[in-house]
């Protein structure tokens, strides 16, 4: 028996049940786009690509989140769609960068894949090149898309000039690649030059003319679909600065910049500005620097008054850069001879605004973590004087890499708010892992929560609404209001059961009122660039998405709808009990006779864990304001849980099979009985009539044959989609419809 575990945290406290189950298969079909080949296109270029993925039944239409990027099917010799294959075409305006594919299905939209656009031509490696004499050779300012070949190195070589300065990048794990890739460039017999182990490109100036070699293997030799990369070669003048190939953005990127930030900042560090000589500024201040050399502290002196109240800011590891800033502020006291520093602040990290999984996957917490190593912080100058800054990166000491930058702003309050979400994730206990990318594709009658966490900025407490608009037809999304002081909120969306199919970006925000103005902030949403539904060698690797999708089946629906029996808003005096009627609308066979649910949404958390009846069609629930000590307001809340449903994968399939089965075995029969009476009129035709005779029964034999083929594929189609549409146990989070509650003042 497997003990499942959903766990949610709202509001600073952790809510979680446990779900017994025979089935290891956690969260209903969903399809994933996994894989493209190539990963990326020149613009103003057109690219054939081909698709793999999860779920992809019935795949169309492939879409991006740029309107500049599209694609069209590629149809075979009879004009139908081949499957899994596109001509994608990118405008010559096409931002350069990394933008989202994603593919709409049966089951709506699909996750996403990353696919870049360039300024270099590409090439496709379509062969085998795992010795030096196979190697592929590339011309410069060229990208290759390939998959890492298992076990193998792969080779590629170049023809170099002296002097000329090339540069090796590999592009992997930011464009949701698994691959830790080991660069390598060597002479024309294979010795090493130049070697890059850390996921950093090679820059070499060529020695003398001739053949050079790239190796490019994964670190512990691993290959396949999951292992592709995008490796380039650029010639470069010895001046310029390397530009690194484009990479998505980790989830805590999503606090960076302030609102109103400027694009490039006001100063740069300017060394030396050591301990010895630092570097003289006044605040407020926007400073971009480097944490280089290896060991680097970076020193800013400047004047400060008692009383001034800064906030410090420091971006770098939101920049995907491997640092971990921090800060010590010192007061400096001079004499003649000697001076005086004494601590006054220090700073490290951005806490996530809430607690996240302690090792990526486990069930104390979500596997996002919105906090991170950078710096933010209030600074209250206690006396008149001189203070100095001092700016680090923690564990430098062995990082000697100039594109380790950062950005470093103090600013008199500008209180703000950055806001992410992801979808709610369930999570196992014993050891296993689910971390699973979770596209917005709703089933009819299906609702789904997205957690929403807010970074509050330079003292910002007030509450914030959520909302959702250009949503497609037949969904709705209602906000559960991230209140005042605290740091996470809901978002629910919920496909009307009779919603047609439909596909859209929408534009999701929060809004709050800061210093009597009313402001909007976007809501970044996050997703998982991989599946893993249970694994102990691979751990999750989050990112922000480009844009936030969603999309409603239109043929399949929810195992189960829970909703209240009317849609009007509730009314409660404070201090009452209020009873909520839930209607069941069910779908499935479930596992069990009750579903524990909890409540979410600010005000109503502490209610207790109750059952929604799971072989009824109704259920109700009391909600006791005294015991709660809800305030007077309006509230939107929800209820959820884990069930187990008995899920059938396109069960229709099978009755349609079943009927192509039927009509294949009556052909079977006819032209059986055919042949049979063209075999006994030969045997009694006059001899003038038996050649004919004989020729139609060659023909009839030859149906016979191919009808008999026929049946046996309709017969293997019949078992793939009965086998498919066999009832699996499968546990998922269901989501009831928002509710709304009005709870009025108590009479004095």
């Amino acid at each position: 028996m497997r003990t499942l575990l959903l766990a949610a945290i709202f509001s600073g406290m952790s809510f979680c049940w446990t779900l017994t189950v025979h089935a290891q298969s956690v969260g209903l079909p969903t399809p994933r786009l996994l894989t493209t080949m190539p990963m990326g296109a020149k613009a103003g270029s057109e690219v054939e690509i081909t698709i793999t993925g999860e779920y992809l039944e019935e795949a169309d239409e492939l879409t991006f989140s740029d309107p500049r990027l599209s694609a069209t099917r590629i149809l075979d010799e009879a004009g139908q769609p081949i499957p899994f294959r596109y001509l994608v075409t990118v405008a010559p305006d096409c931002p350069v960068g990394v933008h989202e594919a994603r593919v709409m299905t049966r089951l709506g939209i699909s996750s996403s894949r990353a696919f870049t656009v360039g300024t270099l031509d590409e090439v496709v490696r379509t062969k085998p090149n795992t010795s030096l004499a196979d190697a592929m050779e590339l011309q410069i300012n060229t990208i290759c898309n390939a998959v890492m070949t298992q076990r193998a190195v792969d080779y590629y070589s170049f023809e170099g000039r002296q002097g000329e300065r090339i540069v090796v990048d590999c592009a992997t794990r930011g464009i949701d690649s698994k691959l830790n890739a080991v660069l390598i460039i060597a002479d024309a017999a294979g010795r090493d030059l130049l070697v890059e182990r850390r996921g950093g490109s090679l820059d070499f100036t060529v020695p003398e003319e001739g053949r050079y070699v790239i190796k490019v293997h994964e670190i512990t030799f691993k290959g396949g679909p999951a292992y592709y990369y995008r490796l380039a070669l650029q010639k470069l003048p010895s001046e310029a600065s390397v530009v690194r190939l484009p990479s998505t953005q980790t989830v805590n990127s999503f606090s960076w910049p302030p609102t109103g930030l400027p694009e490039k900042p006001e100063l740069t560090e300017q060394e030396p500005n050591s301990p010895e000589s630092p570097q003289k500024i006044s605040l407020p201040c926007d400073i971009a620097g480097h944490f280089f050399p290896a060991a680097d502290v970076d020193v800013f002196e400047f004047e400060a008054k008692k009383g001034e109240v800064w906030w410090v800011e420091v971006a770098s590891e939101r920049f995907g850069l491997p640092t971990d800033p921090a800060i010590v502020v010192q007061r400096v006291e001079r004499t003649d001879n000697s001076q005086t520093l004494t601590d006054v602040a220090e700073f490290s990290d951005i806490p996530s605004p809430v607690r996240v999984s302690s090792n990526g996957y486990a069930y104390d917490g979500p596997p996002y973590n919105a906090g991170s190593a950078d710096v933010l912080g209030q600074l209250e100058i206690k006396e008149d004087g001189i203070h100095r800054l001092q700016l680090s990166d923690q564990f430098g000491g062995t990082r000697n890499d100039p594109r380790n930058e950062y950005r470093l702003v103090v600013r008199k309050a500008a209180p703000d708010f950055a806001l992410v979400s992801w979808a709610l994730h369930m999570e196992l206990r014993n050891g296993d892992r689910n971390a699973v990318s979770k596209p917005l594709a709703l089933r009819g009658g299906a609702t789904m929560a997205l957690e929403v966490v807010a970074i509050r900025r330079d003292g910002f407490e007030g509450e914030i609404e959520l909302f959702m608009e250009g949503l497609p037809e037949g969904i709705t999304a209602q906000g559960l209001k991230i209140p005042s002081g605290q740091s996470r909120g809901m978002m629910l969306v919920t496909a009307d059961p009779n919603a047609p199919r439909a596909f859209g970006n929408v534009t999701f925000s929060g809004r709050a009122n800061i210093d009597g103005e009313t402001v909007t902030r976007p809501c970044r949403l996050a997703s998982m660039a991989w599946p893993i539904p249970d694994a102990w060698s691979d751990l999750p690797s989050p990112r922000l998405l480009a844009d936030v999708p969603i999309s409603v089946s239109g043929f399949d629906f929810a195992p189960l709808t829970i909703a209240p029996t009317t849609r009007d808003a509730y009314s409660v005096t404070a201090g009452e009990k209020l009873t909520i009627p839930l209607a069941q609308t069910r779908r499935s066979e479930f596992s069990g006779a009750a579903m524990k649910c909890r409540t979410m949404g600010a005000g109503f958390e502490g209610v207790p864990m109750f059952d929604v009846a799971l072989t009824a069609d109704s259920s109700e629930v009391v909600l006791d304001t005294a015991t709660l000590k809800t305030q007077p307001g309006e509230y939107v809340i929800a209820f959820y849980g884990g069930a187990v449903a008995k899920y059938r994968h396109r069960p229709k399939d099978v009755d349609v099979a079943e009927e192509a089965c039927r009509k294949a075995e009556e052909d079977v029969a006819a032209i059986d009985a055919e042949v049979k009476n063209l075999m006994d009129n030969v045997q009694a035709a006059a001899p003038e009539k038996k050649s004919e005779i004989e020729q139609a029964l060659a023909a009839a034999m030859v149906k016979q044959k191919a009808a008999a083929d026929a049946l046996t594929a309709a017969t293997a189609r019949l078992k793939q989609a009965t086998d498919a549409a066999a009832p699996r146990d499968i546990v998922d989070i269901v989501v009831s419809e928002p509710i709304t509650i009005h709870v009025q003042p108590a009479e004095k």
